[in-house]
């Protein structure tokens, strides 16, 4: 799944290509993506309007409309958007024309908006797990996908004072606090592995069984990676793709996620482990990372 440096890629890829454009059209062939409005209403509601800015919260890409209209497009597991030019044929997308893309275009395209240049933002997911929601803004955000987020992790008023009273009280382990959307928005199983690799956490440590000089380690380290990975354009270990279809390049930077059996980067004689928690994956080292 997109992760906050996936989604802030793709937010300032749009933000540079599509703000000022209307959008005259839409198409779509996986209706159960559309939750709000009613998919059969969908175009007729969101035709017309211009796109006036994008920005992200959590992995939520907000996209603001005239008229106080939003549109909140999550791209869950294997969804990503790209910008392009693209044929129609008997109703299916059938191959790219235009833009930054060279590549043949695969039939995963489910979703596209149609804007007043002659362009097009196009919704790929492998999985159809994709969600979007349309409405007024004041509608939009009361919704639990906004309503009930924790803070963002860069948010420049988000110190460490903040952070250690989220911490502290929790009870389980720290892997599963640090990716607990409403505790800390944008941080998923790659750089949570990651983070606490650099902190020298082990992903099972009781979160309030932290020493506070440790919940430091954890909240420097948080910002230092997902710092650098934005700046890396994201991660393409799996699906991602900017929006010209460029994969990210911090997938090769990464130290410990999906290098089980490799020995630890940091030549303490260790090896990388990966194990199970809440149904997902942690690696970590047997040396740098002890419970």
């Amino acid at each position: 799944m997109p992760e906050l440096p996936e989604v802030q890629t793709i937010v300032n890829g749009l933000n540079k290509k599509i703000v000022g454009r209307k959008i005259t059209g839409v198409w779509f062939d996986a209706p159960k993506i559309i939750k709000k409005p009613k998919p059969a209403d969908f175009e007729k509601q969101i035709k017309g309007l211009k796109i006036q800015k994008i920005s992200r919260r959590g992995k939520n890409i907000l996209i603001y409309l005239t008229k106080n209209y939003l549109l909140l497009i999550h791209q869950k597991m294997t969804g990503h958007l790209l910008i392009g030019k693209w044929r129609m044929e008997n109703g299916k997308v059938k191959s790219l024309i235009g833009g930054a893309l060279k590549e043949k275009v695969n039939g995963y395209i489910h979703l596209i908006f149609y804007l007043d240049n002659g362009w097009q933002l196009a919704l790929s997911d492998l999985r159809k797990f994709a969600k979007i929601l349309f409405g007024e803004e004041k509608e939009v955000r009361k919704m639990s996908d906004l309503a009930e987020l924790g803070p963002e992790p860069l948010n420049k008023n988000f110190n460490f004072a903040k952070f250690i009273k989220l911490i502290k009280p929790e009870k389980r382990k720290i892997k599963q606090v640090l990716m607990d959307q409403k505790v800390i928005v944008g941080i998923g199983n790659i750089y949570a592995d990651e983070i606490l690799f650099e902190a020298e956490i082990h992903p099972f440590k009781p979160a309030n069984k932290l020493e506070k000089n440790e919940i430091k380690k954890i909240y420097l380290a948080m910002k230092k990676i997902l710092k650098k990975a934005i700046g890396l354009r994201g991660t393409s270990t799996s699906d991602f793709r900017d929006t010209s279809g460029i994969a990210g390049k911090y997938g090769g930077k990464l130290l410990v996620y999906r290098k089980e059996g490799e020995k630890c980067p940091r030549s303490c004689g260790g090896i990388i482990k990966r194990i199970k928690i809440g149904g997902r994956s942690a690696h970590y080292c047997l040396k740098c990372q002890k419970i």
